[in-house]
């Protein structure tokens, strides 16, 4: 089976953070950071993986984090796992691939117990995630084992992007009442905005800008409404009416007060129910 844990990491410094070097006592496990430099109070999380086919029993695993440049040290980070040789998952985990977003497809896992006891699963805990599972029971044999098997089916509403989730299976063994259950996937939106973030650096009160975004599609779309305008962002034309896989929005800015200047601007259109969003980021000077 694959395992899987999020650590969640802030930088509490009024400094950027970087983080350098990332280290594994166990080549069955690997770490990686959501972002490589955080900014004062910026939070990211550390992804990590254990294949627990490379092991047998009771393991303790210490991933060691080191950050700097200026505020150098070390953190580290134990996983303890059991890997169990009487229970097997076929396949190791449930793995979508690619799936555009919307779609619904399901994958099915099957659990074995080789084993003299009258093992069970007594539940399945999706952790309000974004899949349903029905469970049954395939088999059982005294003092031989029981089978079971999973049917995983994945939201239609689950957000664009990489997904990885645990589902949870509570047994009725006391030495392992739960085990683990993988699920990944790669959800491909049907649109895309390019720039996702308008930095537009320091900038003046009053000063006027124009900018650019591009929405994509897989195929033609219409934009139907655009959210977020006011406080300095108007849209420069009226929307184009006409179907086409590639749409151009141009915007003005001009912010209005001093400061540290952010904005979210949600384009809704006719391929799909969530809009897509792009950001506006600068400082503004009087």
């Amino acid at each position: 089976a694959q395992l899987f844990h999020r650590f969640r990491m802030t930088n509490i410094y009024a400094v950027p953070l970087e983080i350098t070097d990332i280290r594994s006592t166990c080549g069955c496990v690997t770490a990686t950071p959501g972002k490589k430099v955080l900014q004062p109070k910026e939070e990211t999380y550390v992804e990590v993986s254990m294949d627990a086919r490379r092991f047998k029993g009771p393991k303790t695993v210490s991933v060691h984090l080191t950050v700097g440049p200026k505020y150098i040290s070390t953190a580290e980070l134990r996983l303890t796992a059991t890997s169990r040789a009487d229970i097997v998952f076929n396949p190791g985990q449930v793995n979508f691939g690619v799936v555009a977003a919307g779609a619904t497809p399901s994958q099915t896992i099957d659990i074995e117990y080789a084993g003299l006891a009258d093992w069970k699963i007594t539940e399945v805990a999706t952790g309000g995630g974004p899949v349903t599972v029905e469970m049954k029971e395939l088999y059982r044999r005294p003092r031989e084992g029981a089978g079971y098997q999973l049917k995983v089916t994945l939201k239609a509403d689950v957000p664009p992007g990489p997904l990885r989730h645990q589902l949870h299976l509570k047994t009725n063994d006391p030495t392992t009442p739960t085990i683990m259950v993988l699920v990944e996937a790669q959800i491909e939106a049907a649109l895309s905005v390019s720039p996702a973030t308008l930095r537009l650096g320091e900038i003046r009160v009053g000063d006027s800008l124009t900018r650019k975004v591009v929405v994509q599609g897989k195929k033609p779309f219409k934009v139907t409404a655009v959210e977020g305008l006011g406080e300095g962002v108007t849209l420069v034309n009226q929307l184009p009416t006409a179907s086409a896989a590639v749409q151009v929005l141009n915007f003005k800015i001009q912010p209005e007060k001093a400061g540290e200047w952010n904005r979210s601007v949600q384009i809704k259109t006719d391929l799909q129910t969530a809009p897509v969003a792009f950001a506006l980021e600068a400082t503004v000077s009087p």
